[in-house]
């Protein structure tokens, strides 16, 4: 995947890097996706382009997809996967409104494509899946079709699934790389790292000169705790490519979870210094938040998330900054100042209602801000206000049926259990939340601590202060907040 959460583009990330399936129209292969263009140079360049991307080079194969385009300005699945490189949301849509303009123009495999992604954008997951098995069931012979199948199941963390559908990848292309990196993810999430560290070293086998390659298994070796082994293995991927930014945030992640936050931020600054455009830049100043919110200065951390901001309103990317805002609603509300953090998530809103987006990315926004709006509510005591709130929302993600914010209801309902003191609920509740927030480990220790059950608290304690993951502002939340908490003395004893 690399990576399931590092694009700058982050309202598209769990759906881009990794779909990207292609062979064949103008001389077709057999149980293929075909390519429809009219231009045999098009389709030149766009493979070009797919190879780079396919090996997480995404500034690099912008040129050849803008290329592709300009010899077939109807080339659809062009469009689509410039979309998905893109260097700020603003400039995907644009590239994703034009795949889908064409998406009646195209063979059935890249239309499936089109409209799964587009269900994927507007909070639709079940519909994206829905495409997504009728595309394998069209094209079972399509390695890259069993690919992206395979992270529709990786994102919504059903790794089993996943990792059977890389392996039918495998099978039907051997040197196919990208499946092998997301073979090493999701093992590495079911904490099997030593299938994981295998499927890397076979990543690393099959294309040795790309950055990709060391950067993932750089990743586990971090997860793992082995930081020193990490950065030198970071530093291998920078060999490949010096402006790979994933390796910069990937040492400075290493030295955060070291202590060393100033060395940190001067990698971050290398990286905003090499920046060739302002999503890349933007990515660098995420990461220097991230490391302010760990090291415990929060409101240095709001410094960046405003420069961030200014970068996106700059060319009025209404989705940039609207989430720029959620992002200091968070800081805000860990800070303590809970009328600010409403005010920044009610100002989140109002840009997606002002702006030219679809209703459907509007009403994901409304259902988002009941969320937020009852953290709010719960942190100044509010019972009321937050169990109305949580009921709203948990009641709409029922109906869409969206998995990953059904975990946040779970959530949200453990939280506000918590603090009513019905702690076996809570337990109940953050059982069903998202595992992959460190944030919720942390919560489950909490609540076990105030029932009585220190085994369990530091058993989920120690999993959480240790979960070592890239560049997030949770774990940071958490790590900051943790380290004053008896919770991590006892974890540490």
């Amino acid at each position: 995947m690399k990576k399931y959460t590092k694009s700058p583009v982050a309202l598209v990330l769990s759906i881009s890097v990794f779909l990207l399936i292609l062979s064949g129209c103008t001389t077709p292969d057999e149980g293929k996706i075909p390519i429809t263009t009219k231009s045999k140079k098009a389709r030149e360049y766009y493979i070009q382009g797919r190879d780079l991307s396919e090996r997480l080079q995404g500034q690099e194969s912008i040129q050849y997809y803008e290329k592709a385009i300009a010899e077939d300005p109807d080339f659809a699945i062009a469009h689509l996967n410039l979309s998905f490189v893109q260097p700020s949301a603003k400039a995907f849509f644009a590239s994703f409104n034009k795949a889908k303009a064409l998406a009646d123009k195209v063979s059935e495999g890249e239309r499936l494509w089109i409209m799964g992604v587009e269900a994927a954008v507007n909070g639709f997951p079940m519909k994206q899946k829905e495409f997504l098995e009728k595309l394998v069931e069209t094209y079972p012979q399509d390695e890259r079709a069993h690919n992206l199948i395979a992270s529709y199941y990786f994102g919504q963390q059903e790794y089993v699934k996943a990792i059977e559908e890389y392996k039918k990848a495998v099978e039907i292309a051997p040197n196919f790389s990208q499946p092998y990196n997301q073979l090493g993810y999701a093992y590495k999430f079911q904490e099997n790292f030593s299938e994981a560290e295998n499927a890397f070293k076979k990543y690393i086998e099959l294309i040795p000169n790309d950055p990709n390659p060391y950067d993932s298994y750089a990743e586990l070796l971090m997860k793992m705790g082995r930081f020193d082994e990490s950065i030198e293995t970071y530093r291998k991927a920078l060999l490949q490519n010096p402006n790979f930014l994933l390796s910069f945030i990937g040492i400075a992640t290493n030295l955060n979870l070291k202590g060393n936050h100033e060395e940190a931020r001067a990698e971050l600054q290398k990286l905003y210094d090499l920046a060739r455009n302002d999503g890349e830049r933007r990515t660098a100043l995420f990461a220097t938040a991230v490391s302010y919110v760990d090291e415990g200065s929060l409101d240095k951390a709001l410094e960046e998330q405003q420069k961030q901001y200014v970068l996106a309103e700059k060319i009025n990317d209404a989705s940039a900054m609207s989430g720029d805002l959620t992002v200091s609603g968070n800081i805000l509300l860990e800070i303590g100042e809970y009328d600010k953090a409403l005010e920044m998530f009610e100002k989140s809103v109002e840009l997606i209602e002002k702006s030219d987006l679809v209703e459907e990315v509007k009403e994901n926004t409304r259902r988002g801000h009941l969320y937020n709006a009852a953290r709010v509510a719960l942190m100044k005591q509010d019972y009321t206000a937050a169990k109305a709130n949580s009921y709203e929302y948990g009641k709409q993600v029922a109906a869409v049926n969206n998995p990953f914010q059904i975990r946040l209801s779970h959530q949200l309902a453990g939280m506000i259990a918590f603090e009513e003191k019905e702690y076996e609920k809570a337990v109940e509740e953050f059982q069903q939340a998202n595992q992959q927030n460190p944030y919720n480990l942390y919560r489950l220790a909490l609540t076990y601590k105030e029932m009585g059950d220190m085994e369990k608290a530091k058993k989920f304690c120690t999993k959480a202060i240790n979960y070592n993951v890239f560049n997030n502002m949770n774990y940071a939340f958490l790590r900051t907040k943790s380290k004053q908490s008896e919770c991590w003395t006892r974890c540490k004893e």
